[in-house]
């Protein structure tokens, strides 16, 4: 499966780091707002030998037009900002390239554009596109369906300089009908990423504990929704939808 990659910040190359490693994909570019590294490739970055080209492109000076019309891609993977969806969105829907977009926040706005995509294309949205927090909202949720009365807390932890609550925390406080204004946040040091539900029984209490120990675990989540995705007909697909099949007895 050909990738190309959107955004090359900390979480952008732990990505890029995972997907060289698995011989099912080959990462065709990188596309990033900074001139720095342009035209290297990200294997040269990582100092590791591959047969993939994986160049690093800048969009000040390459469109995605461009990068699509020379180097092919079935999958456009974004980890940029919530603005990057307007720089290959629409090119990649016309293109019928399927869309992996894991950024944490989106305002309406862009969730209007992404349900538009879909209609051309396979959208896949996920806040947070760790396997293991997904593990955690499944749980969650079925835990609340069996005791709807129990009292629920969440938190969340990140680095210090993360802004805002996190957007799968708040994904989680939905999910459980928390008010969002009551979820915990501390902001401490370089913590990559933990959420945690406490449910309140009488004589009892009961912890779910999801830990990003280092972002390739977003690397690892991003394989796992390519994989599923692959055959998905267009239309915009959460961890939910691809999920649920797995829970099927």
């Amino acid at each position: 499966m050909k990738i190309g990659l959107i955004g090359f910040g900390k979480t952008g190359k732990s990505v890029a780091s995972i997907l060289l490693e698995n011989k099912k994909f080959s990462l065709e570019w990188v596309l990033r707002q900074s001139n720095v590294l342009e035209h290297r490739s990200v294997p040269e970055f990582f100092g590791i030998q591959s047969e993939e080209p994986g160049l690093i492109y800048s969009s000040t000076h390459t469109s995605v037009e461009e990068l699509l019309d020379k180097h092919p891609v079935d999958v456009i993977i974004d980890f940029s900002s919530s603005k990057g969806i307007y720089t290959y969105g629409e090119t990649a829907a016309n293109y019928k390239v399927k869309i992996i977009s894991a950024i944490s926040h989106y305002k309406e706005k862009e969730l209007k554009l992404l349900k538009k995509l879909a209609d051309k294309t396979t959208v896949f949205w996920s806040p947070n596109i760790t396997l293991g927090v997904n593990f955690l909202l499944f749980a969650a949720k079925f835990l609340k369906k069996i005791a709807p009365s129990v009292d629920i807390e969440v938190n969340e932890e990140h680095f210090k300089a993360k802004e805002g609550t996190s957007g799968t925390a708040v994904k989680i406080a939905e999910a459980l009908d928390v008010d969002k204004e009551n979820i915990n946040v501390v902001r401490a040091g370089g913590i990559v990423g933990k959420h945690e539900v406490i449910f309140g029984f009488p004589f009892q209490t009961v912890r779910l504990i999801h830990e990003s120990i280092s972002r390739e675990a977003f690397g690892n989540g991003v394989i796992f929704v390519a994989e599923n995705i692959k055959e998905k007909e267009k239309g915009l697909y959460n961890f939910e939808d691809i999920l649920t099949p797995y829970f099927t007895v």
